[in-house]
């Protein structure tokens, strides 16, 4: 720790709020728990009203977005998580439909402003510099563009390259904590995941650079890859999955045009693992989450093959991937970044890969989406869709053609009822395009 730096409480830190500011918060890992509880407690003081909140996906608690605390803090997320799923739900907090990539800009433009950020950083270096650690994505835009930056030191943030340092200069106000930072952990693949795992991997080639998100699927994909050569990544985030494979030397990135040799990406959710494993590693490179979701970025290497997910699907291919019906569940993120950086690159896959049905037996392949679904990704930016039932490319294909193939991978329950609204929808001709459209091309 440099003698420069003077640290105070976590509550003389948060003195600097006042009503109406718009205050930003470091994400998933990074979220600073220490002024979040510092924060909450001058608010239940009523020492200012109407304090907006901005923040990406974030891990551990989010006190702020409760009831309670109505018209003292208004929490306006960028992404719906599961801290936050209910209260926005329920009306209590909001939600900025926004792409990924575009997150940062609504700082830098002035279009939201940001008066204090609140960030988590590594130890400072012999040069005055910190990093940002697990999670650059908009927190560096934010830096940027405060008027006041808090930040807590914390040893256990690691020490990560690409954009994630600053200089202590463009701090105004430290915090001391050493708190481990907040792990993911992740269930083991059940068998129709796995299957999913199978049809996406076989999609995969050699030398492609990936994109994937967090959870089962994407598990059960990296674990199908331990044969392949020479994968890259370039990727808004990853997770424990991807370890094993650079270990192996599987993922090497020596086929990328771009950022060559090195894995991309704007923040990390995972065990302690994936932390220790970014932590002064030159062969990882956190950027600013306008460079890593910038599909023209993004197009820039050769074979990217993005794999994204959905909670339904209609016969025409239109993706909803925010929302049950009028209930938002999760956000737009990044998934039209990458599908369309995807579908731009040189031998590139955008692919979206989701179980034919719900835990229940609901089928997600619907005849048309719900009332009040979002659509995230188009019908025109849909390739390929994998269930576990098989993958199907869509691109090209007319809407009686696309829905011949989407049923095809439908659960066997539900077929024969969305061949019956397939052919409602369109007539005899869907007998004709069913005769003539070969299956899983």
């Amino acid at each position: 720790m440099t003698s420069k730096i003077n640290f105070v409480s976590p509550a003389e830190a948060v003195k600097v709020i006042k009503s109406y500011d718009h205050i930003h918060l470091s994400s998933v890992a990074s979220a600073p728990q220490c002024l979040i509880k510092a924060m909450c407690e001058r608010g239940a003081n009523k020492e200012f009203q109407h304090v907006h909140i901005h923040h990406l996906h974030t891990e551990g608690p989010a006190p702020y977005a409760a009831p309670e605390f109505e018209g003292i803090f208004q929490l306006d997320s960028f992404f719906v998580g599961g801290n936050v799923r209910k209260v926005t739900q329920s009306g209590y907090a909001d939600y900025i439909p926004v792409f990924l990539s575009e997150t940062q800009k609504l700082y830098r433009s002035g279009v939201l402003p940001c008066d204090v950020a609140m960030i988590q950083v590594s130890s400072p270096d012999k040069h005055g510099y910190v990093s940002l650690g697990t999670s650059v994505d908009a927190t560096l835009a934010a830096v940027e563009c405060a008027r006041t930056v808090i930040a807590v030191v914390n040893k256990n943030v690691p020490r990560s390259f690409g954009d994630a340092f600053i200089h202590t200069s463009q701090i105004d106000t430290f915090v001391e904590d050493d708190t481990p930072l907040e792990e993911a952990h992740f269930s083991a693949p059940n068998e129709i995941e796995c299957a999913i795992g199978r049809h996406c991997a076989a999609l995969i080639e050699d030398g492609a650079c990936l994109q994937m998100g967090i959870g089962a699927i994407p598990n059960a994909v990296l674990a199908q890859l331990g044969g392949h050569k020479d994968l890259g990544i370039h990727t808004e985030m990853f997770a424990d999955g991807v370890l094993p494979l650079v270990e192996s030397g599987v993922i090497n990135g020596r086929n990328k045009a771009i950022d060559k040799g090195k894995m991309v990406s704007t923040f990390l959710m995972g065990s302690q693992k994936v932390y220790d494993f970014i932590d002064n590693n030159p062969g990882v490179a956190m950027m600013d989450v306008g460079y890593t979701n910038d599909p023209f970025i993004i197009a820039k290497n050769p074979k990217v093959t993005a794999i994204n997910s959905a909670l339904q699907v209609d016969l025409t291919g239109q993706v909803c991937a925010d929302s049950l019906g009028t209930t938002f569940y999760s956000g737009v993120g990044g998934q039209i970044d990458f599908m369309y950086g995807a579908s731009r690159s040189e031998g590139g896959k955008a692919i979206l890969a989701m179980p034919s049905a719900t835990n229940k037996g609901v089928s997600k392949i619907a005849p048309v989406l719900s009332p009040g679904a979002g659509v995230v990704t188009t019908r025109a930016h849909l390739h390929w869709f994998v269930t576990e039932y098989g993958a199907v490319n869509l691109y090209g294909k007319t809407l009686q053609e696309r829905a011949r193939l989407i049923i095809s991978v439908a659960h066997p329950d539900h077929r024969e009822a969305l061949d019956k609204a397939a052919f409602e929808r369109w007539g005899a001709h869907h007998t004709y395009i069913k005769s003539q459209t070969p299956v899983n091309e």
